[in-house]
């Protein structure tokens, strides 16, 4: 479960803001996550609880901001959503695209004590 992983990455960033902007306790964590990331929210969610225990985010919630994918088409010169990387344009059918959004997962927001 390699979300274990990237909610121990999010806790490195909270210790790192708390020094860097001296607050003691978090209380509200808002986490965006793109359709693309391959991140699972809910897996995200449980593994938060665990790893935040005993931390300075031990109790704080953990709000899930889903983004949506983007991608780029050769044919059309269009820009759609998509919600995997197989999907074709939504305006003309065809496959031939590039990914430009939707793959990142990033700490958008904290509430602070």
């Amino acid at each position: 479960m390699h979300e274990m992983a990237m909610v121990e990455s999010v806790l490195q960033i909270l210790e790192e803001q708390a020094v860097e902007q001296d607050f003691k306790q978090v209380k509200t964590v808002w986490l965006e996550i793109g359709a693309l990331s391959h991140v699972e929210p809910e897996a995200m969610k449980f593994c938060f609880d665990a790893v935040v225990c005993d931390t300075l985010a031990d109790g704080a919630k953990l709000e899930i901001l889903r983004t949506p994918g983007k991608a780029w088409c050769y044919n059309c010169d269009d820009f759609v959503e998509v919600s995997n990387s197989l999907d074709a344009c939504a305006t003309c059918g065809k496959y031939e695209m590039r990914m430009t959004g939707g793959d990142e997962m990033r700490v958008q927001k904290l509430e602070v004590e």
